[in-house]
């Protein structure tokens, strides 16, 4: 059959020509691109996926960023503190010095009083200085801010906090009792009553050592409290006259705390009535229990009796907090703080009761995630180091080293509560610049680690859905070429079918 009209082979070979120049676009734009998708209309599902796999890659690799960025303030802050360090360790050097006293001209005590006060006002002006950006690090401007603080707490420390809202109330129990380690020598007299010639002889230790007094017959109570409270420094011991008796008690709080006691000589009155030592009451350590006499001539007594402190045991937002003496910490991924107890409060149960204070704000707080939650987000609280809050509220702080002041070296009085000032100041930049460096090894160290090998594996399926297999794209091309090719071949023999009708014609 011939017709003119209508081409019928013609018709189907121009089809499969476009077809085939479709096919051939198509390959040629995967391989020039390099993406399979290149709009919607290619795959409208893989699209979706693609697009929100590059979302995420977007926000994984700003993560990152923010991290790095968080090492490089960290780094900063860390350099400020080593240099405040290194004065610290100067300045005990100096009052260590400064307690030769009898090798030290007034003048050379008056040139180290140069050198402390130089140290003190560097102190401060690091502390002022260090910044990142304009944004001072170590002058309180990281630090938390709170509230509403029960009169039970006698210093705190916010290290972390993540919360929503305007403030985060951190409530307290106290379930156990901080306490000192005790004992009492019952004597039955204000005065010790010894055979002729006799000595009462003991030792007393403590955390930090022991010490062995002597004393002779009709020495009162408050000359044997006078002497061992002469050697607490030593000993870690104090003692207090308690009707006829002597109260023997740890300086501080803790179960690394103890008293312990040994008669080397009981002086002739080992079996006199009422006299020996006794234990403390548990629940009342202001009274010693009865049922623990032991004769200063016993066996126990010369081999030593020995009493331990214990620490105070409480929850915190009902997290049980690990606790030394009568501070006590709770450290979690949304909650890191530490707080001391008045004596008091840590020795009642059920103390606080409820909220010790009111975390309001404050701290660095840093994006480490790719959605912006508080889940995403860590903060570190960075302390004020200026010299006036450097040392220990019960003794006093750096500034008062500076000339004129209560421990300067001129005078040379209270150097040893000196030396304990500056061993906390020490202690308190040692612990922070721990913290900083675990925050900088652990928290982000690991945080980058992690994001980079979650935008790496996230970044390999964005690629698997979207990016140009390049040997099946050109094997296509190939094919595509090939039947384009033939396509427009059959197309021009179709076009001439046709003119063979004319030979019907004559």
């Amino acid at each position: 059959m011939s017709r003119i009209n209508t081409n019928v082979q013609s018709l189907i070979a121009q089809r499969v020509l476009g077809h085939n120049n479709f096919t051939l676009n198509k390959s040629l734009e995967r391989l020039s691109t390099g993406f399979r998708i290149n709009r919607g209309k290619d795959d409208p599902a893989g699209l979706i996926a693609s697009e929100n796999l590059r979302s995420d890659i977007r926000s994984i690799n700003q993560a990152v960023s923010n991290a790095e960025r968080a090492d490089q303030v960290m780094n900063i802050a860390e350099g400020g503190l080593q240099e405040i360090s290194s004065l610290l360790t100067e300045l005990q050097g100096l009052l260590t010095a400064a307690g030769n006293k009898a090798g030290l001209s007034k003048s050379e005590k008056e040139a180290n009083q140069l050198q402390v006060d130089s140290i003190l006002q560097t102190i401060d002006r690091i502390a002022g200085a260090t910044s990142f950006q304009g944004t001072k690090l170590l002058n309180g401007n990281f630090d938390y801010s709170a509230s509403s603080i029960h009169a039970g707490v006698k210093e705190y420390k916010i290290n972390g906090a993540k919360f929503e809202g305007s403030a985060l109330e951190v409530d307290v129990i106290v379930t156990a009792s901080a306490q000192q380690a005790g004992l009492f020598l019952s004597n039955a007299a204000t005065s010790l009553d010894l055979g002729a010639g006799s000595s009462f002889v003991f030792e007393v230790g403590g955390a930090l050592g022991s010490r062995e007094f002597t004393f002779a017959s009709s020495v009162t109570l408050s000359d044997v409290v006078s002497a061992i409270n002469s050697f607490t420094d030593v000993t870690g011991v104090k003692a207090t006259v308690s009707g006829t008796g002597i109260r023997l008690d740890s300086e501080q709080y803790g179960s690394d705390e103890f008293v312990s006691l040994k008669i080397v000589d009981d002086g002739g009155i080992g079996t006199a009535s009422n006299i020996g030592i006794y234990s403390l009451t548990a629940n009342n350590t202001a009274l010693a229990a009865t049922g623990s006499h032991t004769d200063f001539d016993a066996t126990d007594a010369k081999n030593g009796i020995r009493d331990n402190g214990q620490n105070i045991g409480a929850s915190v937002n009902g997290i049980l907090a690990t606790a030394n003496g009568r501070t006590l910490r709770v450290n979690t991924d949304f909650l890191d703080v530490e707080m001391t107890l008045s004596a008091a409060s840590a020795q009642t149960l059920g103390a606080l009761g409820s909220r010790a204070f009111a975390i309001t704000g404050g701290g660095a707080d840093f994006q480490l995630a790719s959605d912006v939650n508080i889940a995403g987000k860590v903060s570190i609280g960075i302390q004020d180091v200026a010299i006036r809050n450097l040392g220990r509220e019960d003794l006093g702080y750096l500034d008062d080293l500076a000339s004129g002041k209560q421990f300067n070296l001129v005078a040379g009085n209270n150097l040893s509560d000196a030396q304990k000032v500056v061993d906390a100041a020490i202690d308190r930049i040692s612990r922070l610049r721990g913290r900083l460096g675990a925050f900088q090894k652990n928290t982000l160290g690991s945080t980058i680690r992690s994001l980079q090998i979650t935008s790496e594996n996230t970044q390999a399926a964005e690629s698997a859905i979207r990016d140009t297999d390049f040997a099946k794209e050109t094997a296509e091309l190939t094919r595509s070429q090939i039947l384009v090719s033939s396509a427009t071949n059959i197309l021009s023999l179709a076009n001439q079918s046709p003119q063979s009708a004319l030979q019907l014609l004559g």
